[in-house]
C-alpha cells in the first residue's frame, strides 16, 4: 500500500476514533481526545514522508482533528467548553514535554545497551528545541481560539443544522491558514531558504485543509450523536 492509501486510512482512523470516544464517553470522550492529538502530533512530527508528491510529516493529520473536536463542542455545548478542551490540550503539551525532558536528565544504566537504544530514541523525541516548541504552542493556542471564535460568528449568519457543514469549515479553514502561518514563520524562518519555507507552508496547509473537508461528515455525526442522547435523556425523566 503506497502512502497516499495509508494516510487517508490512517484520516479514517482518526475521524472512527473520536467518534467511537464520543459514543463511549461522551463530552468528556471529545475532551479527551485533545491532549491525545497534540501529544500524537508532536511525536509523529519527526518522521518525514512523501505524500501526493511533496514532503510532509505525519503529525497533521493527528494535530488537524483537534478542529473537528472543538467545533463539535462548541456545536453541541457552547464555546466555554470547546475552550476547556483547547486549554487541557496545551496543558498536556506543556506538562508531558517537561517531565519527559526531566527524565533525559537521568543517566542510562552502563552496559544496557537496550537502555541506551532506548534513552536515545526518546531523545530524539522529546528534546526538542525551543524554538520549536514555542512556535507549536503559540500556533495551537492562536489558531485554536480562533477557531472558537469564528464558528460561532459564523454559527449567528448560518445557524441552521443544514448549514452546520458552512460554519465549520469556514472556521476550520481559516484557523488552520493561521496555525500554518504562525507555526512555519516562527520555526523555520531564517533557518530555510524563502522557496523552501514556501513549500513548507503550502504542503502543510494543503493536507490540513483536505483534513478539514473530510472531517465534515463527522461533524453531522457528532450532531446526530449529541441530539440521539438528549432524546433519550429527556424519554427517561
Amino acid at each position: 500500500m503506497n502512502n497516499e492509501l495509508l494516510w487517508l486510512a490512517m484520516l479514517l482512523v482518526n475521524f472512527l476514533l473520536i467518534i467511537l470516544a464520543y459514543k463511549l464517553f461522551g463530552k468528556w470522550g471529545l475532551i479527551m481526545w485533545i491532549p491525545v492529538s497534540v501529544i500524537a502530533a508532536n511525536i509523529q512530527v519527526i518522521q518525514t514522508v512523501k505524500l501526493f508528491g511533496l514532503a510532509a510529516t505525519l503529525g497533521n493529520i493527528v494535530y488537524a482533528t483537534s478542529f473537528l473536536i472543538t467545533d463539535i463542542l462548541s456545536e453541541n455545548y457552547g464555546k466555554q467548553e470547546a475552550r476547556k478542551a483547547v486549554w487541557t490540550g496545551f496543558y498536556s503539551l506543556i506538562a508531558v514535554t517537561l517531565i519527559m525532558n526531566l527524565a533525559l536528565l537521568f543517566k542510562p544504566l552502563e552496559g544496557d545497551e537496550f537502555s541506551t537504544v532506548t534513552y536515545n530514541a526518546i531523545s530524539t523525541i522529546f528534546r526538542l528545541m525551543p524554538r520549536i516548541a514555542f512556535a507549536s504552542l503559540l500556533a495551537y493556542i492562536l489558531s485554536q481560539q480562533h477557531d472558537i471564535w469564528a464558528f460561532h460568528f459564523w454559527k449567528k449568519r448560518f445557524n441552521k443544522d443544514n448549514q452546520l457543514w458552512i460554519r465549520n469549515n469556514l472556521s476550520t479553514m481559516i484557523s488552520q491558514l493561521i496555525d500554518s502561518i504562525v507555526f512555519v514563520s516562527v520555526a523555520f524562518y531564517g533557518v530555510f531558504e524563502t522557496g523552501v519555507l514556501f513549500e513548507i507552508f503550502i504542503t502543510t496547509y494543503f493536507l490540513k485543509w483536505i483534513v478539514a473537508v473530510a472531517d465534515t461528515p463527522f461533524v453531522y455525526w457528532g450532531r446526530l450523536i449529541f441530539k440521539r442522547d438528549r432524546f433519550v435523556f429527556r424519554q427517561e425523566l
